[in-house]
């Protein structure tokens, strides 16, 4: 008896189940082709972004590379392209290679391409904050304690690697204008700050103890 009812259950079973796919059939289709097509659309745009990278690494390197044969307009304007790429690798590298070779003289254009890095471009939180240093540090001579300080505020009130770098910019920015007191309130954070740079703090203690001392 028992037996039976176990036969009897299992096909009943088997009957829902099939029911189930058979009234269900056009939805389970469909739920199908919308999974492959969405496995297939991830699979494709994670191969454009390889692709992409490898293009925009290769026209990097091709036109570092062959810099010295290009004139200067060329260059400007294909490493400005790749900027706008917004690429979290090769779009700062760029514009560094801009600054360094100093292929660019409108400062307030590099700013605008500092701000393309630091607002648009989706960078490693600490590749975000040394393009944020290497902004002040670009507009130091030029710009007024409140301009400079809230460039580096970021990197001041953060926990950052780069911190003791921008407390050292704001220390050596006052002691270069006699604001000694100022800079000397700085090279102090440098020196209390736990993870601060060694050769940052060595040469904070340097200033103190030759310049600053009382």
């Amino acid at each position: 008896m028992d037996e039976e009812v176990s036969i009897i259950n299992t096909y009943t079973r088997n009957e829902k189940i099939k029911n189930f796919f058979v009234n269900n059939k056009n939805k389970i289709i469909f739920g199908a082709i919308i999974l492959l097509i969405i496995i297939i659309s991830a699979y494709g745009f994670d191969s454009y972004k390889l692709n992409k990278k490898k293009q925009i690494s290769d026209n990097f390197n091709s036109i570092t590379i062959e810099y010295e044969k290009n004139n200067k307009d060329q260059t400007v304007n294909e490493l400005t392209q790749i900027i706008e790429e917004k690429d979290p690798t090769y779009s700062p590298l760029s514009l560094y290679f801009l600054i360094d070779n100093k292929l660019i003289e409108d400062e307030k254009q590099i700013n605008e391409y500092f701000d393309v890095l630091i607002n648009q471009t989706s960078l490693n939180n600490e590749i975000k904050n040394l393009v944020i240093y290497k902004k002040a540090l670009f507009n130091a001579d030029k710009s007024s304690e409140g301009d400079l300080l809230n460039m580096l505020n970021p990197l001041i009130n953060s926990k950052s690697v780069w911190k003791s770098h921008a407390l050292y910019l704001m220390a050596e920015y006052f002691y270069a204008k006699d604001q000694n007191q100022k800079a000397k309130e700085f090279f102090n954070q440098i020196i209390s700050l736990e993870n601060s740079n060694s050769d940052i703090k060595l040469e904070a203690q340097k200033r103190l103890n030759r310049d600053l001392s009382d």
